[in-house]
């Protein structure tokens, strides 16, 4: 692991001490900088559990992964800098209840003098690691989180503010490895059931909100009310130009973008 390149692709500056403080604003400059994008799927590109694979990705070809990648690749960068780290499998909440399959999703627990719930690869959710063995509501900004005990599992919980609390994903506590999410993994990039199949995402935090490609779609939120704007793209020109200039992409193969002016 080149810790020097990885921090430089996440433009981060600060101390290297392992304590709560460097974590905190490792996952900041992460998830500011990485972002959260299925285009590998979307342009022919395999997508290898691997870290050296995902370091060449994500750091050398400066892009950014979904969960698989961007947690997998930093849950390294801990591990490097003398962080104890551990792969943690979930299922996702769906819209009409219930949870995905085990290994659904990838997040991290890092154990300091209290453990962290860490996560850079979940789109736009928390920002800063959560305490896990706490059940009182953690506040970020205008949004809430916190952790529920469910039979045997913990599920993540999120609010808004004057809204109802949401749940997001459930996991537990065991560890695991690159090997047990290839099969998820698999699915995610090839099955027509998969939501990251069926259309472009690319994402990532910023100073005041989030900015999204969705397909031929920019949107931003910003400020305390977390206001949204939102419009559709003329053509595969701009997108193009919006990968590289807010996302500071540009890609080797060339993504299935359904055009506007096509």
């Amino acid at each position: 692991m080149d810790i020097d390149a990885y921090l430089e692709r996440i433009n981060y500056s600060g101390p290297r001490d392992v304590n709560a403080e460097t974590l905190r604003a490792l996952q900041v400059a992460h998830l500011m900088s990485v972002p959260f994008e299925n285009l590998s799927i979307h342009a022919g590109e395999p997508i290898v559990l691997d870290e050296d694979a995902l370091f060449t990705k994500i750091v050398d070809q400066r892009r950014g992964g979904f969960c698989y990648e961007c947690n997998g690749l930093f849950a390294g960068l801990l591990r490097a800098l003398g962080f104890e780290v551990v792969m943690l499998a979930a299922g996702v909440a769906k819209r009409d209840g219930g949870f995905g399959p085990i290994f659904d999703h990838m997040t991290l627990m890092v154990t300091l003098e209290e453990r962290c719930l860490v996560d850079v690869g979940f789109g736009e959710s928390f920002v800063e690691p959560l305490l896990l063995d706490t059940r009182s509501e953690q506040r970020q900004g205008t949004r809430s989180f916190r952790l529920v005990d469910a039979e045997d599992h913990l599920v993540l919980m999120r609010r808004n503010d004057g809204e109802e609390w949401e749940p997001q994903y459930r996991f537990t506590l065991q560890p695991y490895t690159f090997p047990d999410y290839e099969e998820m993994c698999r699915f995610h990039q090839t099955s027509p059931d998969s939501h990251f199949t069926k259309g472009l995402i690319c994402s990532r935090a910023t100073k005041d909100g989030r900015i999204t490609l969705s397909d031929m779609r920019l949107i931003t939120t910003s400020g305390p009310q977390r206001l949204r704007a939102e419009q559709t793209l003329p053509g595969r020109e701009e997108y193009d130009r919006l990968l590289r200039d807010e996302f500071g992409i540009v890609m080797r193969n060339p993504v299935r973008v359904v055009c506007a002016d096509t």
